[in-house]
């Protein structure tokens, strides 16, 4: 056993070769890319060596301009980034972890200050000036006038002026935690979730002097709820309430779900939608959920699982038969409704190319009709499209295998050629000529599932070279064929570039339970805490790299992050004989601790398959086979990680050092999960790279 604190640097004559991760990690990186409702106005966020700030752009050159000036990199990220609907404004969240599994809205302090910044909505004009925060709070929606700001704070609705001229105030409050705001059409009124726990209300406020309505209130969880255009309707998603029996633990169930309307005036619900009864037909947990939009011409349209796909479908306001308006094996992301609420533009993974399936690419469909078109068919990935407000440009985030992610635009009524917006801020040192193109690779499971994977392959090098086994973490996640569209995920695809520039082999595996490739691959039976199904793949991933003539088959290593990291541990405490080394970044190492199994264990009725769970996700978990580890493993984990406890890797550190295993620890204070501060994220994808140098390039184990 050994423990080694360390900050390090990789060996000079492989910098020389191959650079540092720093410069791989030197790459601009947008998000919230958005359109205004009118005319051909863009924004989006831009992370440039963890330094946030909005930029804007406006057609037709779409030059873009960075009208905020944060300086910093002091891990503050920026999301709910909007455009106000007269063009004037852009209104953001500065600060928190929204890709956080708990306490996503509190603040951060990754740079350590004596003073950190707290989770603030912010504005600032569309063509420049000075940035004003509002007020503390989170989810920002503009009214329809663009003067007022609507936001949560503490769990209730505050309001301010969209240009800070007076104080935000608290228009009212309720019991539970308020969310979902949606502005009515004509900015009268104010529709909102009232969450309380063991179900849902919705509301809508509209002013001082008149009580909160309560819609068709029930027994019942109502969320998601939109107006209808002409603001005397509103739809909504009802589930069901917590409660009831215990039911088996272990046994999949369908999670039911309805699509209501509800007249504003008379308060009636009537059932549109009912989802099918089936596995499929469960809620679908893909990026936007059911993705609920009240479209053109009457129409609610809708994203479903019920075909083994997530596809959109479009139905009738006033009742009939669903449409489906996507037919094909694919998956649709990245939802989003035109201004004009005729035409609903998404991310797919299909196309022309075979291959398409690793991708994503934009694409649009009409509300009432199944009219896809992907519109930028080809070997990069695009993703997060959407139509300006004059209807002429679509606007979405380009990348591709050696090609960064840039916003980019595309007329419409063109050829669909398209360009990308702000090449001159990627940096000089970005090493684009060193990065390789992934490969498609495509093998069995030991039960004969159908495994997808990303291949880099170094260009040069031994004729034997050392491979490394890439785990992304979710684990609803995919892995593609070049940049992803998730920024944790690019660190990701960075990292396995920059391993591949110092002559490993690095084989990305999309393990089942992953999206991309269907309900049944994506919901698998005993997978997780209920049985590890998806370790087979892990495994194969690691048989394959043995059988081929360019692996030195002894010198393999395993690595990722969160569920990533929970199947490294695996990997160590099951298969050490074919994975040499790892590094596990966050993983879950105990799942009867992490997965919450004997929550109402203390009631009188309990699960009738309670202690066969247990035992499940026990045997499920790295730790109950700690003794069979054999193989060096390196431990990273930030102490404000809220995905996965810091207590997973110390009590697995624990673990180890009793049964004196070798490992190596990195403890980064203050960070999240996400690596918040850029040069967290340098320091801990260094140290991965530094580590399997260490372990693997040895010509014996």
């Amino acid at each position: 056993m050994r423990k080694f604190f360390f900050l390090l640097a990789l060996p000079v004559q492989l910098l020389a070769q191959a650079g540092s991760f720093e410069s791989f990690k030197s790459y601009p990186f947008p998000t919230e890319l958005t359109a205004s409702a009118k005319g051909s106005r863009i924004a989006w966020a831009m992370d440039e060596k963890g330094v946030r700030n909005i930029y804007a752009a406006e057609g037709p050159s779409f030059q873009p301009v960075k009208i905020t000036s944060f300086t910093k990199n002091d891990g503050q990220e920026l999301t709910s980034v909007t455009i106000s609907d007269d063009g004037n404004w852009v209104v953001f969240v500065r600060g928190g972890d929204h890709g956080a599994n708990y306490d996503g809205s509190l603040p951060i302090n990754a740079a350590n200050e004596t003073n950190p910044f707290k989770v603030q909505v912010g504005t600032v004009p569309f063509a420049g000036g000075p940035t004003k925060f509002l007020s503390e709070g989170d989810a920002p929606v503009i009214s329809p006038d663009s003067k007022t700001v609507a936001f949560i704070k503490g769990g209730q609705v505050f309001t301010a002026q969209i240009d800070g001229a007076s104080p935000a105030k608290n228009i009212f409050t309720t019991r539970g935690t308020a969310g979902s705001l949606e502005w009515s059409p004509d900015g009268k009124r104010l529709l909102f979730v009232a969450n309380r726990g063991d179900h849902s209300i919705i509301g809508i406020y509209t002013n001082a002097d008149m009580p909160i309505q309560w819609v068709a209130a029930s027994f019942y969880r109502d969320n998601s709820p939109h107006w209808s255009p002409d603001g005397n309707r509103i739809v909504f998603i009802r589930r069901p309430g917590a409660g009831g029996a215990p039911d088996s633990v272990l046994a999949k169930k369908h999670q039911p779900w309805s699509i209501y309307t509800a007249d504003i005036n008379t308060g009636k619900a009537s059932l549109l939608w009912k989802a099918p009864a089936t596995l499929r037909g469960s809620v679908p947990n893909t990026h936007g959920g059911t993705n609920l939009h009240w479209a053109a011409d009457n129409k609610i349209v809708f994203l479903s699982y019920q075909d083994g796909w997530p596809h959109l479908y479009s139905i009738d306001a006033n009742g009939g038969k669903e449409l489906l308006l996507t037919p094909g094996s694919f998956m649709c992301e990245h939802i989003s409704l035109s201004s004009d609420k005729r035409t609903l533009t998404f991310s797919a993974n299909t196309g022309p190319d075979a291959k398409d399936i690793e991708r994503r690419h934009a694409a649009k469909v009409s509300a009432d009709k199944a009219d896809m078109q992907v519109l930028t068919p080809g070997n990069g990935v695009e993703w997060t499209p959407v139509i300006t407000g004059d209807g002429k440009t679509m606007a979405f985030i380009a990348g591709g295998a050696q090609k960064s992610p840039l916003p980019a635009v595309m007329n419409l009524s063109g050829d669909k050629t398209f360009r990308k917006i702000g090449e001159s801020l990627v940096p000089a040192i970005f090493p684009e000529q060193q990065l390789v193109v992934p490969a498609q690779v495509i093998f069995k499971a030991a039960d004969g599932v159908t495994v997808h994977a990303d291949l880099f392959m170094p260009k040069d090098g031994a004729a034997k070279k050392p491979a490394i086994v890439y785990v992304h973490g979710g684990p609803p996640r995919q892995m593609l064929l070049g940049w992803h569209y998730s920024d944790y995920y690019s660190n990701a695809y960075a990292s396995n570039q920059y391993l591949a520039s110092l002559g490993f082999v690095v084989l990305s595996v999309n393990y089942r339970l992953g999206i991309g490739y269907g309900y049944e691959f994506h919901q698998p039976k005993n997978g997780g805490a209920a049985g590890a199904a998806e370790y087979q793949d892990i495994v194969a991933a690691g048989k394959w790299l043995q059988q081929q003539n360019f692996v030195d088959a002894a010198r393999i290593g395993i690595y990722g992050g969160s569920y990533g990291g929970y199947l490294t541990a695996m990997a160590l405490a099951h298969d050490s004989k074919i994975f040499a080394a790892g590094v596990d970044i966050h993983g879950v190492h105990d799942w009867t601790a992490q997965a919450n199994l004997s929550a109402g264990a203390d009631k009188f009725e309990k699960a009738p398959d309670l202690d066969l769970a247990l035992k499940t996700a026990w045997n499920a978990s790295p730790v109950s086979s700690i003794k069979t580890w054999r193989s060096p493993v390196l431990i990273i984990h930030a102490d404000d990680d809220r995905n996965v406890r810091f207590n997973q890797s110390v009590d697995l550190i624990n673990r180890l050092d009793k049964q004196k295993v070798d490992y190596e620890t990195m403890m980064i204070v203050d960070d999240t999960h996400h690596w918040m501060n850029w040069q967290n994220a340098v320091k801990v994808y260094g140290a991965v790279a530094d580590y399997f140098v260490r372990k693997l390039t040895k010509t014996e184990r």
